[in-house]
């Protein structure tokens, strides 16, 4: 459908372009037997992306028109209630149906409600068939999310999706997004696949370990990427997580700017605990 998903936040050169709304979701689930520490989803950028190429991300992109349209379909939230949580006048529900519609596109993971209340899931290979088929014609533009909903009968699980995170693109870059980070429980039943098309990889990963891999050069992650997964990553389980976000009353906005110094072009981060200066480098 020619959008744009790219999670890039290298600045190059002082441009003036517009801001984009984004969804982002991170998906997570306890490790084996449920006792281990939590684990979350992470896709791995095309190598012929014309940004971050190569990148480990979460599963997200750019709202669509069509997100502001599925209020009736989405279950335990209403756009009021999503407005008031991220702080807009109104269109926030928007964000939740595009994370739920990116995971489905990049991830093939749907979280939906059955008729019947029960979660979706893909025990019957049948189905699992008929949801693949959904996919290829979502990413294509032959069906919208909405219209698939309609026909199988399913309702949004926008209950189980929580807002955590708010961070916007500097300005100077060639894409600038105005992106909000969930976090939501996998669905039992569930695979996920990556698309073979923009997303080349996929893995469930602890985010300790994401960390490590990134340190030891084995992966690339983009800024906002490093820092949810350090944040995500305080907590033992997927359910003590879920809990804590679920209470979170606030969500404070981490909007980068840059500076110039002898240096180079570098971004001016506020920090926990005072403002960080973090080199382009370590933005890539």
């Amino acid at each position: 459908m020619g959008r744009l998903k790219d999670h890039h936040w290298v600045a190059s050169g002082l441009v003036d372009v517009p801001v984009r709304p984004a969804a982002t979701v991170m998906l997570v689930r306890d490790g084996e037997a449920g006792t281990e520490p939590l684990e979350v989803l992470m896709v791995r950028r095309s190598l012929e992306s014309n940004f971050v190429s190569g990148a480990y991300v979460f599963p997200g992109g750019a709202l669509d028109p069509s997100d502001a349209d599925a209020e009736p379909l989405c279950a335990g939230r209403t756009d009021a209630v999503a407005s008031a949580l991220l702080g807009v006048d109104r269109g926030g529900l928007a964000y939740w149906v595009a994370a739920l519609r990116e995971c489905f596109e990049e991830a093939g993971v749907l979280l939906a409600y059955r008729a019947d209340g029960a979660l979706l899931s893909f025990g019957d290979p049948d189905e699992e068939r008929r949801f693949v088929e959904y996919r290829r014609a979502l990413n294509t533009g032959e069906l919208s999310l909405g219209a698939l909903c309609e026909r199988e009968s399913l309702t949004l699980a926008c209950d189980r999706v929580f807002y955590f995170a708010h961070w916007i693109t500097p300005e100077g870059g060639p894409r600038r997004y105005d992106t909000r980070f969930f976090v939501a429980p996998a669905p039992p039943g569930q695979r996920p696949v990556h698309d073979a098309a923009e997303t080349i990889a996929s893995m469930w990963v602890r985010p300790g370990d994401a960390l490590a891999r990134y340190e030891a050069k084995e992966i690339q992650l983009v800024l906002p990427t490093l820092r949810n997964l350090r944040a995500i990553g305080r907590f033992p389980t997927s359910a003590a997580l879920l809990d804590d976000v679920a209470r979170q009353a606030t969500v404070r906005t981490v909007a980068p700017r840059l500076v110039s110094d002898a240096s180079g072009t570098r971004l001016l981060l506020p920090g926990d605990h005072g403002d960080e200066i973090v080199d382009r480098a370590n933005l890539r």
